[in-house]
């Protein structure tokens, strides 16, 4: 009975593996793949083939001897190639001055944003985390954004910032095809969705705070920046760092905002590095390079996760 047990603990895990090996793992090392290789897309004949003449009717059409008109068709058929180049589609990446342009908007972009949201994150959760009139209803009312698409609030910021016909058109700001505007409206709208999850995660941290320990630092001093300084932050420490290591894995992907509202412009002003290797593997089908870029940018990632995680964990030793 025990080893049944254990093989339908087994069963029901199986979906869940297979799911994971085929949409997450070997996608990743195919794509791990194609970074080292050149990818080639050829058409190559394979045959002709002799198929009749048809009328308007789709009756075959007969020469003057009464045998049937054939034209000849080429038998077409596309082949993919894999070149192995080794690092060459990496040192193409590295020397880049596109990928280096979108590397550092990205990077300007990542670190803006998730530090106004965790601030934002904050100051909303400390104001409350107290008792005001209609709290319930207005905090429903701000995390609603959270479970919108990007690609949809996306269009809506563009039918709010579009500069001719906009609800904000009479500010007469290029909110869009500024190359300083620009960027800033794409913060704008990474700030504007995700303050509220920095919110209801900080949020709920501060209220699991015990009353009790507020009220030992309280009888210590009556300065409340005092408290929060040395009370409250220290016990919120862990929860700002997974907080910020979220954000930041999540705002470096930055993709739906600039495909639904600038398209990486005006020029090249506000294209990330997701955007860039998108273009370079479905546009240009340049698919080594896509994912050469897309490799870097996953170790950059990394190393910073690890290296916050590092200082973490000497934190708490």
């Amino acid at each position: 009975m025990i080893r049944w047990d254990k093989r339908i603990k087994l069963l029901f895990l199986l979906p869940a593996v297979i799911w994971v090996l085929t949409l997450t793992i070997a996608p990743l090392f195919f794509s791990l793949y194609l970074s080292f290789t050149d990818v080639k897309r050829e058409v190559v004949i394979t045959g002709v083939e002799e198929i009749p003449v048809l009328d308007k009717d789709g009756n075959p059409k007969t020469r003057s001897d009464g045998s049937i008109r054939t034209k000849k068709v080429k038998q077409k058929e596309l082949q993919i190639k894999y070149d192995w180049v080794g690092f060459k589609k990496y040192k193409r990446v590295v020397n880049d001055q596109e990928y280096q342009d979108a590397a550092k908007f990205t990077f300007i972009y990542v670190i803006i944003s998730v530090f106004v949201e965790i601030i934002l994150g904050l100051f909303l959760a400390f104001l409350f985390n107290r008792r005001i009139y209609g709290r319930g209803f207005m905090r429903s009312l701000m995390i609603l954004p959270i479970f919108a698409t990007p690609f949809a609030i996306g269009f809506m910021f563009f039918t709010i910032l579009f500069e001719i016909s906009g609800p904000l058109a009479w500010m007469g700001i290029p909110f869009l095809s500024n190359h300083n505007w620009a960027p800033f409206s794409v913060m704008l709208v990474d700030i504007w969705q995700w303050t509220p999850f920095c919110f209801l995660v900080f949020l709920a941290a501060l209220q699991g705070i015990p009353d009790d320990l507020i009220e030992a630092a309280t009888l210590d001093t009556k300065s409340a920046y005092k408290i929060w300084t040395s009370v409250i932050l220290p016990l919120l420490q862990p929860i700002i760092v997974l907080v910020i290591l979220l954000r930041v894995a999540e705002s470096a992907k930055l993709y739906d905002y600039i495909a639904s509202l600038t398209k990486g412009g005006p020029g090249t002003a506000t294209q990330s590095v997701s955007f860039l290797v998108f273009n370079k593997a479905f546009k240009m089908n340049d698919f080594g390079y896509a994912s050469a870029g897309s490799f870097l940018m996953l170790i950059v990632v990394m190393v910073f996760v690890m290296l916050f995680f590092t200082r973490l964990r000497k934190t708490y030793e």
